[in-house]
């Protein structure tokens, strides 16, 4: 599984456009990565980076596999149209963030918070520990974004096995990895005796 591209704009003010915060479904997939090169167009905006914009994106088979798993989440309009994803993966105790776009014509409206938020929750429920990605450090739509939900950064000695693994495999593909880092959410362990629901299997 290829690491990927977040490409979302901060949200800078009140929703003029409300969505709908969704699993994915199956109908889903096809629209989905349109929805990333349209998000992936921010990063023309940065010169060192633009080459992202042409870069690869998930194919529908791939999407189809998270929202088998049910770790896919889409913001839709009011007419039930995807305009933003969110796709994430389990390992073990925690939950992976692969990637988050939202549409270009949609961004800056608190979709992506709300996919993460939606994110987050699922992890709660499933009784994971953390929520990790990996992220641009200093792009003001990735790392800072992050850093605002909560998410800590986390130093190459702190690195576990499959997070070094993941950044060593985004060096293989060419993205600048001293401008990368891996971060994590770390989720308050449920209480005894709440009716959290039970584990997923890994």
């Amino acid at each position: 599984m290829a690491p990927r591209h977040d490409a979302v704009a901060p949200s800078q003010h009140a929703s003029a456009m409300a969505a709908l915060i969704r699993p994915a479904n199956r109908s889903d997939a096809a629209l989905l990565p349109d929805i990333e090169r349209s998000a992936a167009e921010l990063f023309r905006t940065v010169p060192a980076l633009a080459w992202i914009a042409d870069d690869d994106v998930l194919s529908p088979e791939v999407h189809l596999r998270f929202i088998a798993a049910g770790t896919a989440w889409v913001a839709a309009d009011d007419t039930g149209k995807a305009r933003g994803f969110l796709s994430a993966e389990r390992f073990g105790h925690a939950l992976h963030i692969w990637e988050l776009a939202v549409h270009r014509d949609w961004q800056g409206q608190g979709c992506g918070r709300a996919l993460v938020t939606q994110a987050i929750a699922h992890a709660r429920r499933q009784q994971l520990s953390i929520v990790t990605l990996t992220t641009f450090r200093d792009l003001a739509w990735n790392g800072p974004f992050y850093r605002r939900l909560g998410f800590e950064a986390i130093e190459d000695e702190a690195l576990d096995e499959r997070l070094a693994a993941i950044l060593e495999h985004e060096r293989e593909l060419g993205l600048p990895v001293h401008l990368r880092c891996a971060m994590r959410l770390t989720l308050d362990m449920p209480r005894s005796g709440t009716d959290a629901a039970p584990p997923a299997s890994p």
